[in-house]
């Protein structure tokens, strides 16, 4: 049967016909209170308001647990609660060994920490049940990368046709101090390449003229770059004399379907500040991008310390995937970047007024200090992108 709105009443039933309806139908409005316009009005608001409320889920709902504080959103954004910093960038990985040994001996990071945990405030924190999971800390430069092993459950591995302008796609910008030593001890490590090789940007696109990039991957096919700054761009702790061949992690850069919409999420809600912005194209761009025709609209983004985040959208081809709407924490192509708060309430509190889907059941209160932070949570950008904001 269906329904249909008759003097604004949804009806779950056959409507009764003429006079004897619409006698009932006056009755049952005095009864109610509803004989007059303005209060039929004042209802039907009051409906509308009420269910256009978002629900406060995770993508993974769990049962509620300890350590599981409740958040409520308020109506507006608050003042406080911006990011500070962005303190690693971090990638699933299937095998925390091999990966170790890959970043350590080829890109010459240096390990921090390596602990493993499990427990119910970790499945909350992840929104992933009966987690085990591995969490090495490298350091290269002044920069950290988290590398994290999900012992249980098993996830999914990098999708073999994955392409740069896919919109799962991220990677790691790594500054060295000669191109050419670089790419040549990366030949001699038997790198996957994703370039064609080293390109130079030309004079032409004048915020990135002169930079020199190449792409590869890591053992698990995660996308990473390393980069050089000609001398009159970059930060000036690239430039100082070192006699080593990598100097730490410039920048994460994520592949966005409109930057507009990502500067509401990233500049507005966690209060990032735009650094700059390129629209770059031409044969070396589409050879470092491995895509045919590439033209990007780039914006690079920072906080106060750490690492800047780049969006790479897209302007020609429009065919990148969207994320899987399926992916999970312990998913080969899951990143997720650590960006610290004061307050790591209020900033959750912005993000579910702006309806923004967290990946966490809540603010998690952490059970002890093995991941470096006393309480956090996971939540998604437009394009499904992590981000785990921490409070030290």
């Amino acid at each position: 049967m269906r329904l249909k709105f008759r003097n604004d009443f949804i009806a779950t039933k056959r409507p009764e016909s003429g006079k004897r309806f619409q006698r009932n139908l006056s009755a049952r409005e005095s009864e109610l209170g509803l004989a007059t316009p303005r209060l039929r009005v004042h209802l039907t608001l009051l409906l509308l308001f009420l269910i256009t409320i978002p629900p406060v889920t995770a993508r993974n709902p769990l049962p509620a647990a300890r350590g599981t504080v409740a958040i409520v959103a308020p109506r507006s954004f608050p003042a406080n609660g911006s990011v500070v910093a962005v303190d690693a960038v971090g990638m699933t990985v299937s095998d925390a060994d091999r990966s170790v040994e890959f970043f350590t001996k080829v890109l010459w990071f240096e390990k921090v920490s390596d602990v493993e945990v499990t427990g119910s405030e970790y499945e909350h924190l992840q929104g992933l049940f009966g987690l085990r999971m591995r969490v090495v800390r490298l350091k290269l430069g002044d920069e950290f990368l988290e590398l994290t092993e999900y012992l249980t459950p098993r996830g999914h591995p990098v999708p073999v046709d994955s392409r740069s302008n896919d919109r799962w796609f991220q990677h790691v910008a790594i500054i060295t101090s000669d191109m050419d030593r670089a790419y040549e001890w990366l030949r001699k490590n038997k790198v996957q390449y994703a370039s064609t090789g080293p390109q130079r940007l030309p004079e032409t696109i004048k915020p990135a003229a002169g930079i020199r990039a190449f792409y590869f991957k890591d053992p698990d096919g995660h996308a990473l770059e390393v980069l050089q700054f000609p001398a009159d761009k970059g930060a000036a702790k690239w430039h100082q004399p070192s006699d080593k061949l990598f100097l730490g992690i410039d920048h994460t850069a994520i592949v966005v379907s409109d930057t507009d919409t990502s500067l509401r999420f990233y500049r507005d809600a966690l209060g990032m500040k735009v650094a700059g912005e390129s629209e770059n194209f031409g044969t070396e761009q589409e050879h470092l991008n491995n895509v045919f025709g590439a033209r990007l609209r780039i914006t690079a983004l920072r906080a106060d310390s750490g690492p800047g985040i780049e969006f790479l959208e897209y302007l020609a081809p429009r065919d990148g995937r969207p994320a899987p709407v399926d992916e999970r924490a312990n998913d080969l192509i899951h990143w997720q970047t650590n960006l610290v708060t004061t307050d790591a309430s209020a900033m959750a509190g912005r993000l579910l007024s702006g309806r923004f889907s967290l990946v966490s059941s809540g603010l998690i209160q952490m059970p002890d200090s093995s991941l470096g932070f006393a309480r956090g949570f996971l939540v998604r950008d437009p394009d499904g992108h992590v981000m785990q904001l921490v409070e030290r």
